[in-house]
């Protein structure tokens, strides 16, 4: 049931409805543009969601989401040092494109602002997707700028793309647009953070035409006391694949929404993810899968290190179509708790309309192993050390599921520093 009261607007309610007054004449976009920003500032005017909403039931954004910063457009973002030491970098820098680099062989770059100028974007993906939809409508009202890539048919790129969403505080609303043409492969970083109390928001669109091939890596590396709204869309076509990766290590509150469409006969779709969860993080990834053709694959898998405060939500649905017989469709959450103070609640939901169908789900809760703890610290380590390396071991089967052994360095060196400081 989706009950949802008018009430009268919040402090941040209020602050995003008189954000978008101050800040409409520096949005870029044409007349079907403007429309479609105008639709979504009427959804947030209606409020953000409560736990009242199902899909919200977790994560009851009018309570946390209680002030909402000021635009900061002269503040001084940098880009990061990228994951992999040869991808090339696109940074969005406080809300603004900075990326000029000529890309690998089979590869089109374009900002997203020259895209909203255009009217490129689809009225479709500028539209939020219900009343609901508080990412896709704040994204929708205030996004400045991004990139759109195409990958063009047959092109296996040379290097790794690292897309960054960087802000130093304030509001930046960024978006990614990137179609992989058939036969096509790619890997594709997406890199989400900053320094300073803000609101990021951050929307992308993947399409995975017939026979194309991407792996896809986003990392939520927030500061303590910035919020972040994330959504990844993607559509696969006949025979593709997509392999997505997400570490969530940071943020206050980090909602991070996954839809993916299985509407290609024989495509395949793999998520992996490890929650990082420390201090008063409240951290919610929300997926949504529908196989829509038949002998379609899916596998999802998360792990998730609970200490100090923090709390996790993962909601995961996975949609059957009549049409999908053959579906193989699998889900897991596994949950190390490490805290009396913190928790985790999952939410796996199937929903079947197939006969012919090999679906399941599970979902675990447990603290480290008091025995594996012990026989560690009776060879000399101490107790510190120890608990790293059983929760390293933890997390560790999940990344070293990716089988590339530069990107899989690349993460651990990050489980590491993160343990060091929440450990």
């Amino acid at each position: 049931m989706n009950l949802h009261a008018q009430n009268t607007l919040t402090e941040a309610e209020t602050a995003l409805v008189n954000g978008y007054s101050s800040r409409f004449s520096d949005l870029p976009g044409d007349a079907d543009v403007t429309v479609r920003r105008d639709e979504a500032l009427e959804l947030l005017k209606q409020g953000l969601p409560t736990r009242r909403v199902e899909a919200w039931h977790y994560t009851d954004l009018r309570r946390l989401l209680s002030v909402v910063p000021d635009f900061k457009p002269v503040a001084n973002a940098e880009a990061v040092d990228p994951l992999i030491e040869n991808a090339l970098v696109l940074p969005v820098l406080n809300g603004a494109a900075h990326g000029r680099a000529a890309g690998p062989e089979g590869l089109t770059i374009a900002t997203l602002a020259d895209k909203l100028q255009e009217g490129a974007l689809s009225a479709e993906w500028l539209t939020a997707s219900d009343r609901f939809d508080a990412v896709g409508a704040i994204n929708a009202a205030f996004v400045s700028d991004g990139y759109w890539l195409d990958i063009a048919e047959g092109a296996e790129l040379s290097r790794p793309v690292e897309l960054q969403n960087i802000h130093a505080g304030g509001q930046v609303h960024g978006r990614f647009v990137v179609n992989a043409a058939a036969g096509s492969r790619a890997t594709i970083i997406e890199r989400q953070t900053g320094v300073g109390d803000a609101l990021a928001s951050s929307v992308t669109h993947l399409d995975v035409a017939d026979g194309a091939h991407v792996f896809w890596i986003l990392l939520q590396e927030q500061p303590d006391d910035a919020a972040y709204l994330g959504q990844f869309t993607a559509s696969l076509g006949k025979e593709s694949s997509l392999t997505l990766f997400i570490l969530n290590s940071g943020g206050k509150l980090v909602r991070q929404e996954v839809k993916v469409e299985a509407r290609g006969e024989g495509s395949e779709f793999k998520l992996r993810g490890v929650n990082l969860l420390g201090g008063e993080t409240h951290c919610d990834v929300t997926m949504v899968l529908d196989h829509l053709a038949p002998d379609t694959v899916s596998t999802e898998t998360f792990r998730n290190v609970v200490t100090g405060k923090a709390n996790g939500v993962f909601q995961g649905q996975i949609r059957v179509a009549k049409i999908a017989q053959k579906t193989d469709a699998k889900m897991a959450c596994n949950t190390l708790l490490l805290s009396d103070d913190g928790g985790f609640s999952s939410k796996p939901e199937l929903e079947i309309f197939a006969d012919d169908v090999a679906c399941g789900h599970g979902a675990t809760v447990t603290d480290i192993e008091k025995e594996h703890h012990f026989y560690l610290m009776a060879r000399g380590i101490d107790e510190k050390t120890a608990r790293g390396l059983l929760v390293k071991a933890f997390v560790a089967e999940v990344i070293e599921e990716l089988e590339d052994e530069t990107v899989i360095e690349a993460l651990e060196a990050r489980l590491v520093d993160w343990f060091a400081e929440h450990g």
